[in-house]
């Protein structure tokens, strides 16, 4: 059995990496910043005994913004004896200098530069390029939009093929355990471009209430965020990837979940009624996340 080194173990993805790695029997060392073996990318001093015996990485770059260069680690993962990372991405439009230029830029460099280190470092690679999570109706400010029952995004007639973090997680897993996917990149969708109020709509149905879609344009979006508490900087941030989907480039399929696991990916239908039966969308669900950070793909 391999033993996985799995960063961002408490993520929307890399919690069910955890899980499936687990239901295998694979060892896992999962680490974070508040884990019990402890990784830090902004503390060098973490990385080496995050290494130790690992010979396989699951590599997620998004906490490494402004803090670190991945083609360190990468190249300290090849020395200590790694033999296979494969890195978590983001599958874009073909108008990646256009996200560069917005205030998610700082992400979207991390994404790239990220699957440029594992592909760089010497060792087996595979890069998993999701589109947008269905999970991203977890997160805060989304997360409590729902709840409120009035959904503000500034998306225009955007559409997104929302892909499920479980169907994420297993294309990882299998990239991670299993021959034949190295130098692939998988890119990933749901198997239907949704806009974000038929998606909204689906939540509605899902959990039997009234929930309202309000199209809103950028800068009103961000005023939004601002009014309820959010610094103009981090609302931007929050603002940058919606302008992306003005572009309308981001609705296409993609087959890499059944190239990689051989099943179908889930439905958007399906997630919502999952998630819905956990009470994350109850008006009295679990509490908000933190409003730091980029508005979360990943």
């Amino acid at each position: 059995m391999t033993t996985v080194l799995v960063m961002g173990a408490t993520g929307k993805v890399g919690r069910h990496v955890v899980v499936q790695l687990r239901e295998r029997g694979h060892h896992v060392r999962a680490v974070s910043r508040s884990s019990p073996d402890r990784f830090d990318w902004a503390d060098r001093d973490t990385w080496r005994p995050a290494l130790s015996t690992v010979d396989t990485i699951y590599l997620n770059v998004w906490g490494v913004v402004g803090v670190a260069d991945p083609s360190e680690f990468t190249e300290l993962a090849a020395r200590s004896g790694v033999r296979r990372i494969v890195a978590l991405s983001g599958r874009g439009d073909g108008g990646e200098d256009f996200l560069l230029n917005t205030p998610y830029g700082p992400w979207a460099k991390a994404v790239v530069d990220g699957e440029r280190a594992a592909q760089d470092s010497g060792v087996e690679w595979t890069i998993v390029r999701p589109c947008w999570f269905a999970q991203t109706f977890e997160e805060d400010p989304k997360l409590s939009a729902v709840r409120d029952g009035e959904v503000l995004i500034p998306v225009g007639e955007g559409t997104v093929p929302f892909v499920d973090a479980v169907d994420i997680a297993s294309v990882a897993v299998a990239a991670l355990t299993e021959d034949g996917h190295q130098d692939q990149v998988y890119e990933l969708s749901g198997p239907r471009a949704m806009t974000f109020a038929e998606a909204v709509a689906e939540i509605a149905t899902a959990t039997g209430r009234e929930i309202e879609y309000v199209p809103v344009d950028v800068p009103e979006y961000v005023r939004h965020l601002m009014d309820r508490g959010y610094d103009r900087d981090s609302a931007r941030t929050h603002a940058g990837p919606f302008q992306w989907l003005h572009r309308g480039n981001t609705g296409f399929l993609s087959d890499g979940v059944l190239r990689a696991t051989g099943h179908e990916p889930r439905d958007f239908a399906d997630y919502a009624r999952r998630a819905a039966a956990t009470g994350v969308w109850s008006p009295s669900g679990v509490r908000r996340r933190s409003r730091s950070g980029a508005s979360g793909r990943c």
